[in-house]
């Protein structure tokens, strides 16, 4: 759907300047946009206006004119008015550039595409404002699909709903045809498709009133001669070669063709504003005028590409202004010629398009479907909703949406309590600060060489079946306790991070001391929103990587843990991890809702365990000082690792929360992958898996049958609404519930072709019951 944009000029003048108002919306509805500002006063602008009016007009005569008289032979007459048309232009763009007018030009420019289609209404009452030639300000010229009308103040809507006629009934009037070539013009008219054109020839005024009363016309069309007076209030249209008539002497008349339909009138003569100002008082929908005398080839290129475009059904205004612009190959012989069509609206009528003038009404019983019939249309609606919402989802572009989907549903998911295998001793700001005051030297870690080994040794007397040091410790230890310490410890995990050279991350070294077996890679893979929502097992390091480690620190423990039970990480034939019967199948690059990732290495979805306490946690200083129960330590994996939030902290984005104070730690994090990895193997907890392509393509063909389904019901619209939100609920709750058990599937696609279904078929059949009075 195209905008529509409303300048309102209120009072002013020249020499005061204007108050304007700018109105942005979608076609037909109310604006959504409503900004005003001002013009300042520019007292010379009428006076270039009437510089190269007066420059213009010596080039011919005030009437419609002969191409012949028009080819003048004076070149420097022609020249005059194309600098009087630059300088008008150049003054005109300098005055619309004005500051008190940016705020209007700015927001213009904020909310309208240059790819839309526009249409621009210029209210004003103020004639010489009408006059100036706004198809060439600037800002409009940078939009290729926008045209400008002008439209009086005060208007009303046509009451009275227009009766169809199978054809687009014309009214084509030839007056005094005096050195004019009005049979081009006639031929123009009797070539348009699906049209029904009736011909007056210089008519008596009695015969041209008989006409406009007897019949409903759509367009009304005048080739012949014409003018405005002085002021511009008012015009006269020249019948034959003795008659003419003011619009008002034909008011009852024109007003009844009006009541009765009449879409459009046309003036393809000379000096139409003044007839476009009376006609605008009897509230016609649309009309196109000549802002000045036109000479007869422009009118009837004019013509010629205008019906060439409105006719084939392009958009009124995109006609007209297609046409304008194609009459700049004549401005070698007539100059200004793209500047004399001019669209006259009535704000409140919407421009038909040349189908919407006609009647397209088939016989009724072609339109009552049989049973097989409907059948057929819903599968292949379906099929057609479903192809494009999949089609949707392939390019991406449903991706965010459904990403927000699972993340609310990971979040609304019932906690699974404590992991017993786990111990998470933390590093928090007090711990931190405790050291510091004790005069321990961090060295740039988060525990010092004094604390660390004095946590290593209280741990190593109750038997932990695995230690993770999640610190980094790329420097050497000074104290030789500690260096022996990280060298006889055959269950201590130590963890580095790998180089990425794509986005430049050089990675960080292991501890020196501990060998190369005992070593864990710390990446973690983020969204492009940088939530976790990965968990990567295993991966090939770059050959000038800081860290050797193939496996991941999670993926190190978990196993430290299994092989007293006999179980040790293998690989299948297609390359996925296996641990006991346990099967980690990898991602792909197109994975459920994920439609482009880089899928390198070991990757599976990371089923979160709880929100916030996923095993017990202990501060540093309580257990170096605090007696220790044996059965909390023994046979257990322990993790060491920061949760201070003040020095660098190491936090992460996830399902969870966003915020730094949502953010998980990242040694939470680890202990929530090792739980996934220990609950898959020991305990049947279901990874997170998808459903195959084909297998969510007829999940989604599913839902959109299903929005058939309640369409066919007949339900009323609050019903039908109500009906879609409970079956829309019902589709969420299912899906819901098959994450919990492990299954993602898509909730956004399914949603959409079931809301897609029941929109279409829903104005389908409105439309179907105003044609043929009832329903399917």
């Amino acid at each position: 759907m195209g905008k529509l944009v409303v300048l309102k000029f209120g009072e002013g003048s020249f020499e005061q300047g204007f108050a304007v108002t700018l109105e942005i919306g979608e076609e037909q509805k109310r604006a959504a946009t409503e900004i005003t500002g001002k013009l300042p006063s520019f007292p010379e602008m009428p006076l270039y206006y009437s510089h190269w009016q007066s420059s213009y007009r010596q080039i011919g005569n005030r009437y419609r004119l002969h191409a012949d008289k028009m080819q003048v032979t004076n070149v420097s007459m022609i020249q005059d008015c194309e600098n009087a048309s630059h300088i008008l232009r150049a003054r005109f763009n300098t005055w619309l550039r004005a500051e008190e007018f940016r705020p209007l030009r700015e927001k213009w420019l904020e909310r309208l595409s240059s790819t839309e289609e526009v249409r621009v209404i210029l209210q004003t009452e103020n004639s010489q404002l009408q006059l100036l030639p706004w198809h060439l300000w600037d800002l409009l010229e940078r939009y290729p699909k926008a045209e400008i009308a002008l439209s009086s103040p005060s208007y009303d809507r046509i009451q009275k709903p227009r009766t169809l006629n199978p054809l687009v009934n014309i009214l084509a009037i030839v007056g005094n045809s005096k050195g004019i070539d009005t049979e081009a013009d006639q031929a123009l008219l009797q070539q348009c498709s699906n049209a029904k054109v009736s011909f007056l020839v210089e008519p008596q005024r009695k015969e041209l009133t008989e006409h406009l009363w007897g019949k409903n016309w759509d367009i009304l069309f005048f080739a012949g001669h014409s003018s405005s007076n002085k002021s511009g209030e008012s015009g006269r249209i020249y019948l034959n070669k003795t008659d003419s008539l003011t619009i008002s002497e034909l008011k009852y008349a024109l007003k009844k063709a009006i009541e009765n339909g009449l879409q459009l009138a046309i003036f393809n003569s000379c000096d139409g504003l003044g007839l476009a100002r009376e006609l605008a008082d009897l509230q016609i929908p649309q009309m196109i005028v000549m802002r000045e005398p036109v000479p007869d080839q422009v009118a009837k290129e004019f013509l010629k590409y205008f019906l060439e475009g409105f006719a084939s059904g392009e958009p009124l205004y995109q006609s007209v202004r297609q046409a304008r612009e194609r009459l700049q190959g004549l401005e070698d012989k007539f100059p200004c010629a793209t500047w004399l069509p001019m669209i006259c609206q009535n704000p409140a009528q919407i421009p038909p398009t040349w189908d919407e003038l006609r009647s397209t009404k088939t016989e009724a019983p072609n339109l009552v479907l049989s049973t097989r019939q409907k059948l057929t249309r819903t599968l292949l609606s379906s099929l057609a909703i479903t192809g494009f919402v999949c089609g949707l989802r392939l390019l991406g572009l449903l991706e965010n949406p459904e990403i927000a989907a699972y993340d609310l549903m990971i979040r609304s998911r019932p906690a699974e309590g404590l992991d017993s295998r786990l111990l998470v001793i933390t590093i928090d700001d007090d711990d931190l600060a405790i050291q510091r005051k004790n005069n321990e030297d961090l060295i740039g870690a988060s525990i010092s060489e004094k604390s660390l080994n004095k946590l290593l040794t209280k741990l190593n007397q109750y038997q932990p079946r695995a230690i993770g040091l999640d610190i980094y410790r790329d420097f050497k230890a000074k104290q030789p306790d500690l260096i022996t310490r990280f060298q006889t410890t055959q269950n201590l995990i130590g963890v580095c991070k790998g180089s990425d050279a794509t986005v430049n991350i050089p990675g960080n070294q292991p501890p020196p001391e501990i060998p190369t077996t005992n070593l864990g890679f710390s990446d973690f893979i983020n969204d492009p929103d940088g939530v976790i929502r990965r968990h990567l097992l295993f991966m090939n390091q770059e050959a000038t990587s800081l860290c050797p480690a193939p496996f991941a620190f999670s993926l190190k423990l978990a196993s430290l843990y299994l092989r007293p039970l006999g179980i040790e990480p293998k690989f299948t034939s297609e390359g996925n991890l296996q641990l006991g019967k346990t099967i980690f199948p990898k991602l792909k690059s197109r994975t459920g809702s994920y439609q482009n990732i880089d899928a390198n290495g070991g990757q599976i979805l990371l089923n979160y365990r709880s929100p916030k306490q996923i095993a017990e946690q202990v501060k540093l200083t309580q257990f170096l000082s605090s007696p220790i129960n044996p059965s909390a330590i023994k046979d257990k994996i322990v993790l060491i690792g920061v949760v201070a939030k003040g020095d660098s902290p190491d936090t992460w984005s996830t399902p969870y929360g966003v915020l730094l104070n949502e953010q998980m730690p990242g040694v939470l994090v680890q202990a929530q992958m090792i739980s996934q990895i220990l609950s898959a193997v020991q305990d049947g907890r279901p990874l997170l898996r998808v459903w195959s392509l084909w297998a969510e393509v007829a999940w989604i063909w599913g839902w959109s049958l299903i929005g058939r389904v309640l369409v066919w019901r007949k339900l009323s619209f609050p019903w039908l609404a109500l009906a879609v939100i409970i079956t829309s609920s019902v589709l969420y709750l299912v899906c819901f519930g098959l994450l919990i058990s492990g299954v993602w599937v898509p909730f956004v696609p399914s949603a959409l072709s079931l809301l897609v279904m029941v929109g279409l078929m829903s104005i389908f059949n409105s439309s179907t019951k105003l044609r043929v009075g009832s329903g399917e």
